[in-house]
Protein backbone atom coordinates (compact mmCIF):
# COMPACT_ATOMS: atom_id res chain seq x y z
CA UNK A 1 0.00 0.00 0.00
CA UNK A 2 0.72 4.21 -0.22
CA UNK A 3 0.02 5.29 2.96
CA UNK A 4 0.34 8.85 3.87
CA UNK A 5 0.67 9.42 7.41
CA UNK A 6 -0.22 12.68 9.03
CA UNK A 7 1.35 13.69 12.14
CA UNK A 8 1.19 17.07 14.30
CA UNK A 9 5.17 16.74 15.49
CA UNK A 10 8.35 15.83 13.86
CA UNK A 11 8.41 11.76 15.00
CA UNK A 12 11.77 11.79 16.10
CA UNK A 13 13.74 11.20 18.32
CA UNK A 14 11.26 9.39 19.42
CA UNK A 15 11.36 9.58 23.52
CA UNK A 16 7.90 9.88 24.31
CA UNK A 17 4.47 10.31 23.23
CA UNK A 18 3.15 11.55 19.74
CA UNK A 19 6.97 11.12 17.93
CA UNK A 20 7.26 7.32 19.69
CA UNK A 21 3.84 5.64 18.70
CA UNK A 22 4.38 6.96 14.97
CA UNK A 23 8.52 6.46 14.58
CA UNK A 24 7.93 3.22 15.43
CA UNK A 25 4.69 2.50 13.73
CA UNK A 26 5.60 3.32 10.68
CA UNK A 27 9.43 2.00 11.13
CA UNK A 28 7.88 -1.37 10.89
CA UNK A 29 4.87 -0.69 8.45
CA UNK A 30 7.64 0.62 5.52
CA UNK A 31 9.01 -3.33 5.75
CA UNK A 32 6.21 -3.67 3.98
CA UNK A 33 4.15 -0.60 2.62
CA UNK A 34 5.59 3.10 0.87
CA UNK A 35 5.23 5.11 3.09
CA UNK A 36 4.92 8.89 3.03
CA UNK A 37 5.06 11.96 5.82
CA UNK A 38 3.34 15.09 5.85
CA UNK A 39 4.18 16.97 9.47
CA UNK A 40 5.08 20.51 11.22
CA UNK A 41 8.45 21.20 12.05
CA UNK A 42 8.56 23.08 15.21
CA UNK A 43 11.74 23.19 16.56
CA UNK A 44 14.28 23.67 13.50
CA UNK A 45 17.04 22.11 15.19
CA UNK A 46 15.12 18.67 14.55
CA UNK A 47 15.97 18.83 10.70
CA UNK A 48 19.43 17.44 11.87
CA UNK A 49 17.32 13.98 12.28
CA UNK A 50 15.92 13.81 8.85
CA UNK A 51 18.11 11.55 7.67
CA UNK A 52 16.30 8.80 10.20
CA UNK A 53 13.15 9.29 9.38
CA UNK A 54 14.27 9.16 5.32
CA UNK A 55 15.64 5.36 5.78
CA UNK A 56 11.34 4.90 6.91
CA UNK A 57 9.62 7.45 4.46
CA UNK A 58 9.55 7.57 0.73
CA UNK A 59 8.79 11.34 1.09
CA UNK A 60 8.11 13.64 3.24
CA UNK A 61 6.75 17.49 3.60
CA UNK A 62 7.73 19.61 6.61
CA UNK A 63 5.57 22.60 7.50
CA UNK A 64 7.51 25.15 9.81
CA UNK A 65 5.38 26.28 12.61
CA UNK A 66 6.56 28.63 15.39
CA UNK A 67 5.36 29.31 18.78
CA UNK A 68 4.44 32.79 17.77
CA UNK A 69 2.22 31.26 14.69
CA UNK A 70 0.39 28.73 17.34
CA UNK A 71 -0.29 32.27 19.69
CA UNK A 72 -1.73 33.92 17.42
CA UNK A 73 -3.92 31.21 15.71
CA UNK A 74 -5.03 30.69 19.55
CA UNK A 75 -5.91 34.23 20.16
CA UNK A 76 -8.00 34.73 16.54
CA UNK A 77 -9.64 31.52 17.47
CA UNK A 78 -10.75 33.22 21.68
CA UNK A 79 -14.27 33.97 19.99
CA UNK A 80 -14.84 30.34 17.92
CA UNK A 81 -15.72 27.24 19.52
CA UNK A 82 -12.52 25.62 18.47
CA UNK A 83 -10.40 23.79 21.20
CA UNK A 84 -7.18 25.77 21.72
CA UNK A 85 -4.94 22.56 20.95
CA UNK A 86 -6.42 22.07 17.22
CA UNK A 87 -5.89 26.23 17.10
CA UNK A 88 -2.82 25.80 18.30
CA UNK A 89 -2.02 23.90 14.91
CA UNK A 90 -3.67 25.73 12.56
CA UNK A 91 -2.02 26.20 9.64
CA UNK A 92 -2.66 27.60 5.94
CA UNK A 93 0.52 26.22 4.61
CA UNK A 94 -0.22 22.39 5.77
CA UNK A 95 -3.54 23.19 3.84
CA UNK A 96 -1.96 23.87 0.93
CA UNK A 97 0.85 21.57 1.16
CA UNK A 98 -1.91 18.52 2.04
CA UNK A 99 -3.49 19.92 -0.70
CA UNK A 100 -0.83 19.34 -3.19
CA UNK A 101 0.06 16.31 -1.73
CA UNK A 102 -2.99 14.86 -1.95
CA UNK A 103 -3.46 16.28 -5.94
CA UNK A 104 0.46 15.26 -7.38
CA UNK A 105 0.50 11.22 -5.32
CA UNK A 106 -2.88 9.99 -7.13
CA UNK A 107 -2.05 6.11 -6.48
CA UNK A 108 -2.32 7.00 -2.26
CA UNK A 109 -4.30 4.34 -0.53
CA UNK A 110 -5.08 5.75 2.86
CA UNK A 111 -4.27 8.15 4.92
CA UNK A 112 -3.26 7.73 8.95
CA UNK A 113 -4.64 11.14 10.90
CA UNK A 114 -2.50 11.23 14.36
CA UNK A 115 -4.59 13.16 16.79
CA UNK A 116 -7.87 14.70 16.84
CA UNK A 117 -5.79 18.30 16.26
CA UNK A 118 -4.89 17.40 12.54
CA UNK A 119 -8.92 16.25 11.80
CA UNK A 120 -8.80 19.74 10.54
CA UNK A 121 -7.12 18.73 7.26
CA UNK A 122 -8.83 16.49 5.43
CA UNK A 123 -12.29 16.69 5.72
CA UNK A 124 -12.84 17.96 2.23
CA UNK A 125 -10.41 14.88 0.41
CA UNK A 126 -12.34 11.97 -0.74
CA UNK A 127 -10.00 9.44 0.10
CA UNK A 128 -9.73 6.28 2.99
CA UNK A 129 -8.95 7.78 6.12
CA UNK A 130 -8.44 6.49 9.75
CA UNK A 131 -8.33 8.83 12.71
CA UNK A 132 -5.77 7.70 15.33
CA UNK A 133 -6.43 9.14 18.75
CA UNK A 134 -3.77 8.93 22.02
CA UNK A 135 -6.79 9.00 24.35
CA UNK A 136 -10.52 9.99 24.65
CA UNK A 137 -9.94 13.74 24.66
CA UNK A 138 -13.42 14.30 26.50
CA UNK A 139 -12.25 11.72 29.46
CA UNK A 140 -9.08 13.98 29.70
CA UNK A 141 -10.75 17.14 30.28
CA UNK A 142 -13.66 15.76 32.38
CA UNK A 143 -10.79 14.41 35.11
CA UNK A 144 -8.84 17.22 34.73
CA UNK A 145 -11.45 19.13 35.93
CA UNK A 146 -12.48 17.27 39.23
CA UNK A 147 -8.65 18.65 39.84
CA UNK A 148 -7.63 21.24 42.48
CA UNK A 149 -6.00 23.55 40.48
CA UNK A 150 -5.91 27.73 41.16
CA UNK A 151 -8.91 29.27 39.67
CA UNK A 152 -7.75 30.97 36.21
CA UNK A 153 -6.46 26.98 35.40
CA UNK A 154 -9.79 25.96 36.39
CA UNK A 155 -11.35 28.61 33.88
CA UNK A 156 -9.27 27.77 31.23
CA UNK A 157 -10.10 24.11 31.55
CA UNK A 158 -13.38 24.37 31.63
CA UNK A 159 -13.84 26.41 28.55
CA UNK A 160 -11.50 23.97 26.61
CA UNK A 161 -13.70 20.83 27.92
CA UNK A 162 -16.75 22.06 26.58
CA UNK A 163 -14.78 23.16 23.28
CA UNK A 164 -12.99 19.44 22.94
CA UNK A 165 -16.70 17.82 23.63
CA UNK A 166 -18.19 19.70 20.81
CA UNK A 167 -15.43 19.04 18.57
CA UNK A 168 -14.81 15.58 19.26
CA UNK A 169 -17.99 14.41 17.65
CA UNK A 170 -15.94 15.11 14.06
CA UNK A 171 -14.62 11.44 14.83
CA UNK A 172 -17.54 9.86 13.32
CA UNK A 173 -16.69 11.91 10.05
CA UNK A 174 -13.82 8.91 9.41
CA UNK A 175 -14.50 5.39 8.60
CA UNK A 176 -12.42 4.33 11.58
CA UNK A 177 -11.42 5.90 14.33
CA UNK A 178 -8.68 4.30 16.45
CA UNK A 179 -8.26 4.94 20.52
CA UNK A 180 -5.88 3.03 22.50
CA UNK A 181 -8.06 1.49 25.39
CA UNK A 182 -11.03 -0.18 25.91
CA UNK A 183 -11.93 2.27 28.70
CA UNK A 184 -11.49 4.95 25.98
CA UNK A 185 -13.63 2.96 23.29
CA UNK A 186 -16.06 2.49 25.79
CA UNK A 187 -16.09 6.44 26.67
CA UNK A 188 -16.47 7.92 23.10
CA UNK A 189 -18.78 5.17 21.86
CA UNK A 190 -21.33 6.46 24.70
CA UNK A 191 -20.12 10.19 24.62
CA UNK A 192 -20.71 10.33 21.06
CA UNK A 193 -23.12 7.20 19.76
CA UNK A 194 -20.02 6.56 17.44
CA UNK A 195 -20.01 3.26 16.00
CA UNK A 196 -16.41 3.32 14.02
CA UNK A 197 -14.36 2.74 16.70
CA UNK A 198 -11.24 0.15 17.27
CA UNK A 199 -8.34 -0.55 19.49
CA UNK A 200 -4.68 0.64 18.75
CA UNK A 201 -2.44 0.11 21.86
CA UNK A 202 -0.01 1.77 22.80
CA UNK A 203 3.40 -0.42 22.61
CA UNK A 204 6.84 -0.66 23.61
CA UNK A 205 10.22 -1.86 21.73
CA UNK A 206 10.91 -4.99 23.30
CA UNK A 207 14.66 -4.71 22.20
CA UNK A 208 15.20 -1.80 24.16
CA UNK A 209 13.43 -2.19 26.90
CA UNK A 210 13.41 -6.00 27.50
CA UNK A 211 16.58 -6.50 26.56
CA UNK A 212 18.01 -6.54 30.11
CA UNK A 213 17.06 -8.89 33.05
CA UNK A 214 16.30 -7.01 35.76
CA UNK A 215 17.76 -7.03 39.35
CA UNK A 216 15.96 -7.55 41.73
CA UNK A 217 18.22 -7.55 44.78
CA UNK A 218 17.99 -3.64 45.69
CA UNK A 219 15.12 -1.56 47.01
CA UNK A 220 16.49 1.90 47.46
CA UNK A 221 14.72 3.69 44.18
CA UNK A 222 10.92 4.58 43.34
CA UNK A 223 11.25 5.80 39.75
CA UNK A 224 8.39 8.13 38.01
CA UNK A 225 9.20 9.02 34.14
CA UNK A 226 7.41 11.03 31.25
CA UNK A 227 7.56 14.69 29.72
CA UNK A 228 7.99 17.10 32.66
CA UNK A 229 6.07 20.09 31.14
CA UNK A 230 3.32 17.80 30.95
CA UNK A 231 0.12 18.54 33.11
CA UNK A 232 -0.75 15.20 34.48
CA UNK A 233 2.53 14.16 35.27
CA UNK A 234 3.12 17.49 37.17
CA UNK A 235 0.38 17.02 38.95
CA UNK A 236 1.08 13.76 39.83
CA UNK A 237 5.07 14.27 40.97
CA UNK A 238 3.49 17.02 43.04
CA UNK A 239 0.60 14.57 44.50
CA UNK A 240 3.31 11.73 44.98
CA UNK A 241 5.68 14.15 47.19
CA UNK A 242 3.26 15.82 49.28
CA UNK A 243 0.51 13.11 50.14
CA UNK A 244 2.42 9.54 49.46
CA UNK A 245 5.87 9.61 49.61
CA UNK A 246 6.34 11.25 53.52
CA UNK A 247 4.54 7.89 54.44
CA UNK A 248 7.55 5.91 52.83
CA UNK A 249 9.99 7.63 54.06
CA UNK A 250 8.67 7.30 57.83
CA UNK A 251 10.12 3.45 57.19
CA UNK A 252 12.33 3.68 54.16
CA UNK A 253 14.40 7.50 55.34
CA UNK A 254 16.93 6.96 52.63
CA UNK A 255 14.84 5.92 49.66
CA UNK A 256 15.49 8.06 46.68
CA UNK A 257 12.47 8.94 44.65
CA UNK A 258 13.44 10.02 40.90
CA UNK A 259 12.19 12.06 38.44
CA UNK A 260 12.93 11.51 35.11
CA UNK A 261 11.69 13.14 32.15
CA UNK A 262 12.69 16.52 29.92
CA UNK A 263 11.68 19.93 30.21
CA UNK A 264 10.72 20.02 33.75
CA UNK A 265 9.08 22.91 34.53
CA UNK A 266 9.99 25.27 37.89
CA UNK A 267 7.27 23.66 40.22
CA UNK A 268 8.58 20.35 39.46
CA UNK A 269 12.42 21.51 40.11
CA UNK A 270 11.44 23.28 43.04
CA UNK A 271 10.49 19.37 44.70
CA UNK A 272 13.88 18.70 44.69
CA UNK A 273 15.69 17.61 48.26
CA UNK A 274 17.90 15.18 49.75
CA UNK A 275 15.51 12.29 48.94
CA UNK A 276 14.13 13.68 45.43
CA UNK A 277 15.99 14.00 42.45
CA UNK A 278 15.23 15.74 38.84
CA UNK A 279 17.13 14.13 36.17
CA UNK A 280 15.73 16.42 32.83
CA UNK A 281 16.16 14.81 30.09
CA UNK A 282 17.44 10.81 30.31
CA UNK A 283 18.79 9.47 26.85
CA UNK A 284 19.17 5.66 28.02
CA UNK A 285 15.36 5.30 29.96
CA UNK A 286 16.10 1.70 29.76
CA UNK A 287 18.98 1.90 32.05
CA UNK A 288 17.21 4.14 34.47
CA UNK A 289 13.94 1.63 34.69
CA UNK A 290 17.06 -1.03 35.45
CA UNK A 291 17.89 0.80 38.42
CA UNK A 292 14.61 1.48 39.72
CA UNK A 293 13.71 -0.77 42.63
CA UNK A 294 9.33 0.28 42.15
CA UNK A 295 8.29 2.79 38.97
CA UNK A 296 5.01 4.67 39.98
CA UNK A 297 2.23 6.46 38.06
CA UNK A 298 0.42 8.57 40.48
CA UNK A 299 -1.86 10.15 37.90
CA UNK A 300 -4.92 11.96 38.70
CA UNK A 301 -6.99 12.76 35.35
CA UNK A 302 -5.46 11.69 31.99
CA UNK A 303 -6.96 8.71 29.49
CA UNK A 304 -5.35 6.13 27.35
CA UNK A 305 -2.71 3.78 28.58
CA UNK A 306 0.60 5.27 29.75
CA UNK A 307 4.16 4.81 28.34
CA UNK A 308 5.80 5.01 31.40
CA UNK A 309 3.93 1.63 32.90
CA UNK A 310 4.14 -0.36 29.75
CA UNK A 311 8.22 0.67 29.52
CA UNK A 312 8.65 -0.62 33.23
CA UNK A 313 6.33 -3.28 32.91
CA UNK A 314 8.48 -4.50 29.58
CA UNK A 315 11.67 -4.32 31.80
CA UNK A 316 10.84 -6.32 34.33
CA UNK A 317 9.80 -3.75 37.02
CA UNK A 318 7.39 -3.73 39.47
CA UNK A 319 4.89 -0.60 38.79
CA UNK A 320 2.07 0.97 41.32
CA UNK A 321 -0.53 3.06 39.76
CA UNK A 322 -3.69 4.86 39.58
CA UNK A 323 -6.77 3.78 37.43
CA UNK A 324 -5.51 6.74 35.08
CA UNK A 325 -2.80 4.54 34.09
CA UNK A 326 -3.89 0.89 34.64
CA UNK A 327 -6.94 0.58 33.08
CA UNK A 328 -6.12 0.90 29.88
CA UNK A 329 -3.91 -2.47 30.13
CA UNK A 330 -6.74 -5.30 30.11
CA UNK A 331 -5.27 -6.64 33.05
CA UNK A 332 -5.56 -7.68 36.76
CA UNK A 333 -3.99 -5.61 39.49
CA UNK A 334 -0.18 -7.46 40.35
CA UNK A 335 -0.22 -8.63 37.28
CA UNK A 336 3.07 -6.13 36.59
CA UNK A 337 1.33 -2.97 38.02
CA UNK A 338 -0.64 -2.91 40.99
CA UNK A 339 -3.83 -0.61 41.13
CA UNK A 340 -4.80 2.01 44.04
CA UNK A 341 -7.40 4.99 44.19
CA UNK A 342 -5.76 6.82 47.29
CA UNK A 343 -2.59 8.11 48.84
CA UNK A 344 -2.90 5.91 51.99
CA UNK A 345 -3.03 2.40 49.75
CA UNK A 346 -1.04 3.57 47.28
CA UNK A 347 2.09 4.12 49.57
CA UNK A 348 0.97 0.57 51.29
CA UNK A 349 1.58 -1.14 48.38
CA UNK A 350 5.05 1.22 47.46
CA UNK A 351 6.25 -0.36 51.12
CA UNK A 352 4.65 -3.83 50.82
CA UNK A 353 7.04 -4.38 47.21
CA UNK A 354 9.97 -2.37 48.77
CA UNK A 355 10.00 -4.85 51.85
CA UNK A 356 9.71 -7.80 49.75
CA UNK A 357 12.43 -8.99 46.85
CA UNK A 358 9.66 -11.77 46.18
CA UNK A 359 7.15 -9.77 45.82
CA UNK A 360 9.04 -7.45 43.48
CA UNK A 361 9.92 -10.78 41.45
CA UNK A 362 6.13 -11.73 41.48
CA UNK A 363 4.89 -8.79 40.14
CA UNK A 364 7.79 -7.53 37.63
CA UNK A 365 8.27 -10.86 35.82
CA UNK A 366 4.02 -11.01 35.24
CA UNK A 367 3.86 -7.42 34.07
CA UNK A 368 7.34 -8.58 31.52
CA UNK A 369 4.78 -11.58 30.01
CA UNK A 370 1.71 -9.23 29.66
CA UNK A 371 3.80 -6.88 27.51
CA UNK A 372 5.95 -9.46 25.37
CA UNK A 373 2.05 -11.15 24.55
CA UNK A 374 0.18 -8.35 23.77
CA UNK A 375 2.17 -4.62 23.75
CA UNK A 376 5.46 -5.38 21.25
CA UNK A 377 5.44 -2.86 18.38
CA UNK A 378 5.38 -4.95 15.75
CA UNK A 379 2.50 -7.10 16.96
CA UNK A 380 0.88 -3.31 16.67
CA UNK A 381 2.20 -2.45 13.78
CA UNK A 382 0.27 -5.84 12.11
CA UNK A 383 -3.06 -4.54 13.99
CA UNK A 384 -2.63 -0.86 12.15
CA UNK A 385 -2.30 -2.96 9.11
CA UNK A 386 -5.03 -4.43 9.09
CA UNK A 387 -7.17 -1.54 9.74
CA UNK A 388 -5.73 0.14 7.08
CA UNK A 389 -6.42 -2.71 4.47
CA UNK A 390 -9.85 -2.62 6.03
CA UNK A 391 -10.77 1.02 5.48
CA UNK A 392 -9.39 0.31 1.79
CA UNK A 393 -12.09 -1.80 0.64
Amino acid sequence: MQILFLANRFPYPPYRGDKLKIYNLAKRLSKRHSLHLVTFLQNPKDIEHLPHLEQIFDSIELIKLSKFQSIISCIKGILSSTPFQVLYFKSKKMETTLNRVLHERKNLDVVHVQHLRMSQYLQDFNIPQILDLPDAFSLYWERRLKTRRVWWQHVFDKLESNRVLKYEGKIKQYRKCLVCSLEDKLHLEHLHKAKNLDILPNGVDLSVFAKEKHDYSHNHKILFTGNMDYAPNVDGVTYFTQEILPNILKKHPKIEFVIAGQRPVKQVLELANDNIIITGFIEDLAAEYNSASVVVAPLRFGAGTQNKVLEAMAAGVPVVCSEIGFEGLGIESGQGAIKETNSSDFSNSVLELLDSEQKRIEVGTKGKSVIEENFSWETISHTLEDYLIEVCK
